[in-house]
This record gives C-alpha cells, structure tokens and sequence, in this order.
C-alpha cells in the first residue's frame, strides 16, 4: 500500500494553542519529518490556517487527532502526496492562462 508523503489541510481552530504549539505537536509525530503552518485568517474566536506535513509515512488519523485535541476541525483536505518520492503538481497551459488573467 502506498504511503502519505504530503498533505495539505485547511484547518479552523481556537486561537490558543497558537501556531507554534500546534506545528510542534504535529512535527513531533512518527512519520512526520517537517510541519508548517501558516495563518490565512483570523476572526474574533478562530483562526483558518493551512497546514501542511511532509515525511516517510504520515497516519493521518493522527494528525486529525492533533488537531481535534487542540479544539480544531478539518474543513478539508487540499492536497496528499503518496508513492515513493515526492511529485510536485504540473504547471499546463490553463494554469498560466489563469494567472495571466489574475
């Protein structure tokens, strides 16, 4: 079976425990190498942030716990890497077409 590499959610959560505290605790899980985390916007309650993980073989059953542990919820999930190696996403003519006419 294939093994997640990468992946990518869009995460609302309290605004404690802040970032830094989260992203901690996410890199700190087996199979996790690296964690990042950046804030997309900030309410009078919440926070929306995206999170991204990368490693040899994320559980994300773990990871969602993390984050539920921390009051937060997956909105969703954006991206997943699996396979042996990591493959970023193809640029096509349509994707420089849109931002041409961003």
């Amino acid at each position: 079976m294939s093994k997640v590499r990468r992946l990518v959610l869009d995460v609302l959560k309290p605004h404690q425990p802040n970032i830094l505290s989260l992203a901690v605790k996410l890199g700190d899980l087996e199979g996790i190498e690296g964690a990042d985390l950046v804030l997309n916007e900030i309410d009078n309650k919440v926070e929306n942030i995206k999170i991204t993980v990368e490693g040899p073989e994320i559980n994300f059953d773990d990871v969602a716990a993390v984050i539920q542990e921390s009051g937060g919820s997956i909105h969703s999930i954006d991206k997943v890497s699996t396979g042996k190696r990591l493959v970023d996403e193809a640029n096509t003519p349509q994707d420089m077409t849109a931002r041409w006419m961003r």
